[in-house]
């Protein structure tokens, strides 16, 4: 992609933001954090993300929630669900639902670059 990269992470753990913003800006992408689902639903209305990141457990409005709705505004956007609580279940889901993919926390900074190189690639495919 010749444009900046635009991910959305979302965590309700601060410290998930606060090591992958400076990480994955590292690698040249544009990155925004969000602390809550609502919060991220609305930078989502108002600004378009290439990739989201997003944690599942959250209060009130949770990443299926999210990935729903990013789906449903942005079809084109890029999910990838990010869990401390990884079962079958949740992954099964998220795929159902449209997620890119998924990862287990913990997990390296390195692992998720890989698996947004993988979005990326798969952006520029659907756009030629």
């Amino acid at each position: 992609m010749t444009d900046k990269v635009n991910i959305l992470v979302i965590d309700d753990e601060p410290i998930v933001g606060k090591r992958l913003k400076p990480a994955l800006e590292k690698s040249g992408y544009n990155v925004d954090v969000c602390e809550t689902g609502s919060e991220a639903l609305e930078r989502i209305h108002n600004k378009s993300y290439d990739i989201v990141v997003t944690d599942v457990r959250m209060d009130e409005v949770d990443g299926m929630e999210v990935l729903s709705r990013v789906t449903e505004k942005s079809p084109k956007t890029k999910v990838i669900i990010i869990t401390g609580y990884a079962t079958i279940e949740i992954a099964r889901e998220a795929i159902a639902k449209g997620a890119f993919d998924f990862i287990a926390k913990p997990f390296k900074p390195n692992e998720l670059r890989e698996i947004i190189q993988k979005a990326i690639d798969a952006l520029e495919e659907e756009s030629n």
